[in-house]
């Protein structure tokens, strides 16, 4: 088709499976995407939920080296909870036996325990208040845009705001996105020096041959940075489909040509479920609602349920994750692709990010063939 094709994964576990069979799961599937021409395999960060990317670093390396030739990437890095440094030796002890292929994805975390403590503790032990997105959803020449999802909606925080603690050290502040993009640059680059005008390098990270990239999901900061810096940028439309667009358009509007850039270059994240029928994908995807809900409920992902055997969503639910299901893309390989190349058309996107999540590991590995074949991947790699 017109554009290439990544993948985002999860690793999620599956209900009556366990970490280790994700991780299984993940590199299975990444070696099976290089043979089926898929551009990018990239790896989210989740923390204390039950999915196994919650090292994204350390799954990097393990895909790495499992393949040959497809890029690497992580999508992305949650900054607030890492140093520069340690991003960056990561990636530069990776890079030094797999030159060339890493993808650094950065994302701005931007939950600090001080804006959010005050608020869970009144929270603690709460039963979430299920709230529902407001507005009308609109089609778009084809792609879904709901309203933004209100988080307004998620009263118990008090496991996120526990997670945080646990996540950075006591009375840790992370640093302000720009900054942290800053220093990552500088230690890459070999030009970093400390507060007191130290000259620090990292070894390895110095000189790594990685393609910098920053993930956003609205109008805001990591827009508008990755644009003012010229730098690649992913709009995370699968978590935010109300605002991903609005995040294309504010990255577009401050982008300013780099020696990285000349032009924008911009990658949109999709929710995709393919199967040989719409039927047989609907049926797959059928417990998508589920591992939303629990997530948007305060749980955290929960292991996701067999479609088989769960049951409905109430209406209450149901309206918590309307926009994540509208969104979606579900169905056979004609009904998909021209979903996305709709998305394609009104994104302008110079590449599209699938992630597809599904009881069965078979059904997943499934769903990105029929894609690949579907998309024309393999005959684009042998042309």
């Amino acid at each position: 088709m017109t554009v290439p094709l990544s993948i985002l994964d999860l690793a999620p576990i599956s209900e009556g499976s366990t970490a280790a069979q994700a991780v299984r799961n993940t590199i299975d599937l990444a070696q099976h995407a290089e043979q089926w021409g898929y551009h990018r395999y990239w790896l989210a960060e989740h923390h204390f939920v039950s999915v196994a990317s919650s090292s994204s670093l350390t799954l990097l390396a393990l895909v790495a080296a499992a393949t040959s030739h497809i890029r690497v990437g992580t999508g992305a890095v949650q900054v607030g909870h890492h140093t520069s440094a340690s991003i960056v030796e990561a990636f530069g002890t990776v890079d030094a036996l797999h030159p060339g292929r890493l993808d650094l994805g950065l994302g701005r975390s931007g939950h600090r325990r001080s804006q959010f403590g005050a608020e869970a503790s009144t929270a603690k032990g709460g039963h979430p208040v299920l709230d529902t997105v407001t507005g009308r959803t609109r089609i778009r020449d084809g792609v879904v845009v709901p309203p933004p999802f209100d988080p307004r909606g998620i009263t118990d925080r008090s496991k996120f705001v526990a997670s945080l603690e646990a996540l950075q050290q006591p009375h840790a502040e992370a640093l302000d996105f720009p900054d942290q993009i800053a220093e990552v640059r500088a230690l890459l680059g070999g030009t970093y020096t400390s507060s007191d005008d130290v000259a620090l390098h990292a070894v390895p990270g110095e000189g790594a041959d990685v393609e910098l990239w920053l993930f956003g999901s609205t109008a805001g900061e990591s827009a508008e940075v990755a644009g003012r810096l010229g730098l690649p940028f992913a709009a995370a439309y699968h978590v935010a489909p109300g605002t991903a667009l609005d995040a294309v358009e504010a990255y577009r509007a401050a982008f300013r040509p780099s020696p990285t850039l000349a032009e924008p270059h911009v990658i949109v994240s999709a929710d995709v479920v393919v199967a040989a029928d719409d039927a047989t994908a609907r049926h797959h995807a059928g417990t998508y609602g589920h591992w939303v809900h629990s997530i948007r409920s305060g749980s955290g992902a929960s292991e996701y349920r067999d479609p088989t055997t769960a049951s409905p969503l109430t209406p209450d639910q149901l309206r918590l994750v309307e926009d994540r299901l509208a969104a979606q893309i579900v169905g056979s390989p004609d009904t998909v692709t021209e979903r996305l190349e709709s998305l394609v058309k009104v994104t302008d996107a110079t590449e599209l990010l699938i992630t597809t999540i599904a009881h069965d590991h078979t059904d997943r590995l499934e769903s990105h063939r029929l894609l690949a074949d579907a998309w024309g991947l393999r005959a684009a790699r042998a042309a």
